[in-house]
């Protein structure tokens, strides 16, 4: 195993033992395209490293000498047309099986990739190829996201190369024929061309819901931080099919659907779906025997709707959740259904896995678990002291100076200013809240600025959303602060509901009694809105600011209770 390599120890007796114990070897020059991909090429050569189908009936099956191959002929090309170590490249690619060829080929080049959502505007891609001086774009072959790239054009004078996949397109470089006129060897750069463990492969921007996004940036060690993610918390078997629902355009994809998962051997499944249909996605799960799944909570909470039972779910061994906190009506309906415990995770685009139900814990309803490996975790309070059991704080990561973990972003590209203000001291403040209980299980609070303060209470959204999620009536819910005249804050519950339900006076008064009766009277939502579909944020997290921001705009809004 390749796992050997890199880890000292890769089997613990308990949480404890892992905590304590679990080390990482980082060679200096390690890269993973030639020491994973390649290695996996060399020491087992029909190993298979991805299955892939559409909606299109297109179905595709690579090994990882395939990978290989395919790469090396990439990366030629791609040295063909001026990249070199440190050029920055933008990836629109939705779920494309293009993705893990451009990616492995960027990265034997030492070249920097910036994953995005083919949700982007015009205005998005011109500020990413203006902040990151990226020049190239490789793309899926969609109408929207073309014209949005050709409109940004004039706008962005670093750009140099645009290469499409897929199909071909006027205008534009397309992909696969070009591959095709250079060699599948390619050679490991030497000199000054070689790359370091701490040269920058990976910049994500982050999908904040205010301000402009910033732009974190991972070095070529960052995979082997994610052997913590697939290995002990999704629990991803080698040779067996893993999936991790995400567009390659969010920090999810590099969590579940390339760097663990190779490094453990695993084999990645990738259902590139035209859109997300409950239906689909169980079908798809059956009909190719996924072993291992990690998906958001809203698509849990929407394949809820369907007939699970129905499906033969038997080959999944772990089910893992991450994205957003896990409702305990999620938890316990899935439980019961399929004989699964939702294993939760918790972690940033700025890190690996941070806190999670790793493999020794016994998941409960609603607890995300407890800290990695190699993070020293604590929570902190108002005052910057360490919080007691049962005291709300803010998750902070200690020794991102002194002994940076493996894993953890390094700063922010092109900005050393913001990079020392965020870094440069005793820990890195996450911005998330939780509390941690006398076991040492960690519970998921929310945002720092999602808390709401309610005539001098401080009432965390996620609590009132999981008793809001326990109705029936109700498959997703927001829970935000509206402006009150009297109480300075009310609670806001913004709700899409469930098949068969239609907004009335009557629901509204029986959401409200039923979070009265589940959590504390106070903590209930005085305002209930019904409405199609919740605003998110393109990496798929609830727009909460959003929702708040323009109830502010509105003014003081009615109390809907009685």
């Amino acid at each position: 195993m390749l796992l050997d390599k890199y880890l000292p120890r890769t089997e613990f007796e308990s949480y404890e033992d892992f905590k304590e114990n679990y080390k990482v070897n980082i060679p200096e020059n390690f890269n993973f395209g030639f020491d994973i991909v390649d290695e996996w090429a060399r020491q087992e050569p029909e190993k298979k490293a991805l299955v892939w189908c559409n909606d299109h009936d297109e179905k595709r099956t690579f090994t990882f000498t395939d990978i290989s191959r395919l790469s090396n002929k990439a990366a030629n090309y791609f040295k063909s047309i001026g990249i070199k170590k440190g050029t920055v490249v933008l990836m629109i690619l939705r779920r494309r099986w293009e993705y893990w060829i451009c990616a492995v080929a960027l990265h034997k080049i030492g070249a920097t990739v910036i994953p995005a959502t083919l949700q982007l505007s015009k205005k998005d891609i011109v500020y990413r190829i203006n902040a990151a001086g990226a020049e190239a774009v490789v793309c899926v072959n969609d109408d929207y996201v073309i014209k949005q790239v050709e409109e940004s054009v004039p706008e962005t004078p670093s750009l140099k190369n645009k290469i499409v996949v897929g199909t071909p397109r006027d205008g534009w470089t397309y992909f696969e024929e070009e591959i095709e006129k250079f060699p599948d060897t390619f050679e490991r750069p030497t000199g000054d061309d070689a790359v370091k463990w701490n040269d920058i492969m990976l910049v994500y921007f982050t999908s904040g819901t205010t301000g402009m996004p910033k732009m974190v940036q991972h070095n070529f060690a960052h995979p082997l931080g994610h052997i913590v993610t697939a290995k002990y918390w999704q629990q991803v078997q080698e040779n067996k099919l893993h999936m991790s629902v995400s567009d390659s355009g969010w920090a999810k994809f590099g969590w579940g659907k390339i760097y663990g998962q190779w490094i453990c051997g695993a084999v990645i499944f990738c259902y590139d779906m035209d859109k997300f249909v409950p239906k689909k996605l169980l079908e798809k799960i059956c009909e190719y025997k996924v072993t291992t799944f990690c998906a958001p909570p809203t698509m849990f909470r929407f394949m809820l709707q369907e007939e699970v039972e129905k499906y033969d779910l038997s080959n999944i061994k772990t089910c893992c959740i991450a994205g957003e906190p896990l409702n305990p009506q999620v938890f316990n309906d899935w439980y019961k259904l399929t004989g699964l415990k939702l294993r939760e995770g918790f972690g940033q685009s700025e890190g690996s896995v941070l806190i999670a139900n790793f493999k020794w814990l016994e998941p409960s309803a609603g607890s995300t678990g407890k800290p990695a490996p190699l993070y020293n975790i604590r929570l902190l309070n108002d005052e910057g002291k360490d919080c007691k059991p049962g005291e709300e704080g803010t998750i902070v990561v200690y020794d991102v100076k002194s002994a940076p973990p493996t894993g953890l972003f390094t700063g922010y590209f092109h900005n050393p200013e913001m990079t020392e203000k965020v870094l440069g001291g005793e820990y890195y403040d996450t911005g998330d809240m939780a509390v941690m209980d006398k076991n040492g299980n960690y519970w998921f609070m929310g945002r720092n600025d999602d808390v709401i303060k309610c005539s001098g209470y401080r009432i965390g959204p996620f609590e009132v959303e999981s008793a809001v999620l326990e109705h029936p009536a109700v498959v997703e819910c927001a829970i935000t602060g509206a402006p009150d005249p009297i109480r300075g804050q009310v609670v806001k519950a913004t709700v899409v509901l469930a098949k068969g339900y239609e907004p009335s006076d009557k629901l509204t008064k029986e959401i409200q009694d039923h979070v009265k009766h589940v959590t504390a009277p106070y903590k209930y939502p005085r305002i209930i809105e019904y409405v199609n579909e919740l605003p998110k944020t393109v990496s798929g997290k609830i727009k909460r600011k959003e929702i708040h921001m323009k109830d502010m705009q509105k003014g003081s809004i009615s109390d809907t209770s009685k």
